[in-house]
């Protein structure tokens, strides 16, 4: 039997008889954060923040690595980044500059749904005796790893919970089949839907190695200011587009 017009039409994604991905919401369950925020350098961080968000205070950075044992739809994966602290239209929120993850679908869905700039790579999370490791390997290379005790304070969960729901910004790109642009748009999204189940705060280091495609060193580590050890469950909202490049140039 041929696939109809209706058929392709309602697949959002390809190939027709073995989509990558099912359509969201996607519903994690003991989904795992180790969050360190860091000190960098001002100028390479006015370089990585496009306009209009603001970088407000202090310059710093946060990398994350995510662990999620059980995705509605996506199976398991871990996940690895850096998310800086803006501003816009005088909200302040969080830039996701990189993602680094070991699951196509949640690639594929991340990329062409919303706007999460995410590449492969192979982060992990665990616990190596008393210290909660993050790391993050690009290709056979390591290019970055967190270290923080283990679960030394307990976090109030409120404030675990406020940094895990500021509003995200990210950009959206997407060309023509001429390779011109169709798409450009800051997008904004939010975590509302979210259970705190624990959260503890220790000390911690952060490592950053160089590498030509997985810049995450671009972003040095001066000092590292506070960290986060999250254990939740949560639900994805939809990204919006909050301004357009396009009828801005």
């Amino acid at each position: 039997m041929r696939i109809d017009m209706n058929n392709i039409a309602n697949n959002l994604n390809t190939p027709l008889t073995a989509p990558a991905y099912p359509m969201p919401p996607y519903k994690f369950v003991n989904r795992e954060y180790l969050n360190i925020i860091y000190r960098t350098d001002a100028k390479a961080l006015r370089a990585a923040v496009p306009e209009p968000l603001e970088i407000i205070g202090d310059p710093l950075v946060k990398f994350e690595v995510m662990w999620m044992p059980d995705v509605s739809g996506l199976g398991a994966y871990t996940e690895a980044g850096q998310v800086i602290p803006v501003r816009f239209n005088g909200e302040d929120g969080d830039y996701t500059h990189s993602m680094y993850v070991d699951n196509f679908p949640a690639i594929a869905s991340g990329r062409e749904l919303t706007a999460y700039p995410k590449k492969l790579g192979a982060p992990k999370l665990y616990v190596d005796s008393d210290t909660l490791v993050g790391t993050l390997d690009y290709g056979s290379l390591r290019v970055a790893t967190a270290t923080m005790g283990y679960k030394h304070i307990e976090m109030d969960k409120e404030i675990a919970k406020n940094e895990i729901c500021r509003p995200t910004f990210m950009v959206k790109i997407a060309t023509d089949y001429n390779g011109d642009l169709k798409i450009c748009d800051l997008v904004r999204t939010q975590i509302t839907n979210i259970d705190v189940k624990g959260a503890w705060s220790g000390p911690a280091r952060l490592q950053l190695f160089e590498h030509a495609l997985a810049p995450l060193a671009d972003l040095p580590v001066l000092e590292v200011v506070s960290a986060s050890h999250i254990l939740t469950d949560l639900t994805l909202n939809a990204a919006q587009p909050v301004y357009n490049y396009l009828e801005e140039q």
